[in-house]
């Protein structure tokens, strides 16, 4: 019998989509082990968050808001994170693994002394005990994982968890006080600045993305051919590593392995020949679309939808169709 804490993430002062991941896996290990899990929100804003987060089904929603945590600072929010767990008799701990997730749950796992599980994409409950299943070279191979320590952490893929929907159930909403330990003093948070600054959706949440390669050839291929077709879906851009790499746009756009993992309803790869490791950044896509030049370019083999073109022609074209689609409508 499991008793779960969600960290939820918070960014501007509002609750962020990942969340949702972290709850689904929650709710699934709660039932297959006869448990049950609460929130907590932490940070800026983690008030007004509350109240999107007490329908969920949890027993309660647990809040730590304070100027001292005004922005997040890993040595600020680790200590809160780890007296609510161990005050509140948790038996796991689960952040999904954004970069929030990645950089705060090692921090609380050393604080509590416990085992972690990172990045996982399936749970498994037996005889009410979990166990992890989590990719591996690229997603060639499956590892299954077990913790042994009294305490788990777990960060979960955003992609692999289905966003949890409202249960219709309410719950309690309870303020906890905030650790502040000296090491948190040591630390002074100057100033968040972002190297894309951009009116799209954030490329992790968005519903449909866009992506370019390598095959663009310049910075001004993405300005004037892919933007415009990004612009007319409402979506938000992507690019692969080589396109990136080549300094065609900011790397803070790359998905894949190494870049970011994204799950979109929709998923539009141009000029991307699909190297394995930009495929374990976006094949779980609702709707995969490839536009490629190459018939054996290998993201065919993952695409819903393909089409053997010159981009050059064949996007600006589509982004005209998208335009002229959605003005009909």
């Amino acid at each position: 019998m499991a008793k779960i804490l969600v960290v939820a993430e918070l960014g501007g002062g509002a609750l962020k989509k990942t969340t949702h991941s972290a709850i689904t896996f929650a709710r699934t290990a709660a039932q297959g082990t006869g448990g049950s899990f609460d929130i907590l929100a932490i940070g800026k804003g983690a008030e007004g968050a509350a109240a999107h987060l007490n329908g969920y089904g949890a027993g309660s929603v647990l809040v730590a808001d304070d100027a001292y945590l005004a922005n997040y600072v890993g040595e600020r929010f680790s200590p809160t994170v780890a007296a609510v767990a161990k005050s509140g008799g948790y038996d796991v701990v689960v952040i999904t693994a954004s970069a929030f997730g990645k950089d705060l749950a090692p921090r609380v796992a050393a604080r509590l002394d416990a085992g972690l599980a990172s990045d996982i994409a399936r749970v498994e409950t037996d005889g009410g005990k979990l166990s992890y299943k989590r990719p591996m070279y690229a997603g060639n191979a499956i590892a299954t994982m077990t913790v042994n320590t009294s305490i788990q952490v777990v960060t979960v893929r955003q992609a692999e968890f289905e966003a949890a929907a409202p249960s219709g159930s309410t719950s309690p909403v309870t303020k906890v006080g905030v650790e502040k330990q000296a090491s948190g003093d040591k630390v002074e948070f100057v100033a968040f600045e972002e190297s894309v600054k951009s009116a799209r959706p954030e490329l992790t949440e968005a519903s449909t993305v866009v992506s370019g390669g390598r095959a663009l050839k310049s910075a001004e291929g993405f300005k004037t051919v892919l933007e415009p077709l990004v612009d007319a879906f409402g979506a938000a851009m992507g690019a692969s590593r080589a396109a990136c790499d080549a300094g065609y746009v900011p790397n803070d756009l790359q998905v894949g392995q190494t870049g970011k993992v994204v799950a979109p309803k929709l998923y539009v790869a141009v000029g991307i020949s699909g190297a394995i490791q930009h495929l374990a950044g976006m094949k779980n896509s609702k709707v995969i679309v490839a536009i490629n030049k190459d018939p054996e370019a290998p993201i065919f083999q993952v695409a819903d939808y393909g089409l053997v073109a010159d981009l050059f022609k064949a996007v600006p074209e589509l982004a005209d169709a998208v335009k002229k689609a959605k003005s009909e409508a």
